[in-house]
């Protein structure tokens, strides 16, 4: 399965959330570290998800960087 995130650069580092898995962010130094972070986190959550009996979630959230030239500002 292939879950978006969503990247947010913070005052001291990176923070990072999946949509469709509420509950689930983390924050680090660097993106890597975040990103690192992060797939541990979702494979506890998931993990605890599939022990507890609750059906995992089919990630439904999309992303895209969308470019914009200098006519919308």
């Amino acid at each position: 399965m292939r879950y978006a995130v969503i990247y947010e650069t913070t005052s001291t580092g990176f923070s990072a959330y999946v949509p469709d898995l509420p509950g689930v962010a983390v924050a680090g130094d660097s993106r890597e570290q975040t990103r690192n972070l992060l797939r541990k986190a979702v494979a506890w959550h998931l993990e605890a998800m599939a022990a507890d009996g609750l059906p995992i979630p089919t990630p439904t959230t999309g992303a895209e960087e969308l470019e914009l030239g200098p006519e919308a500002a």
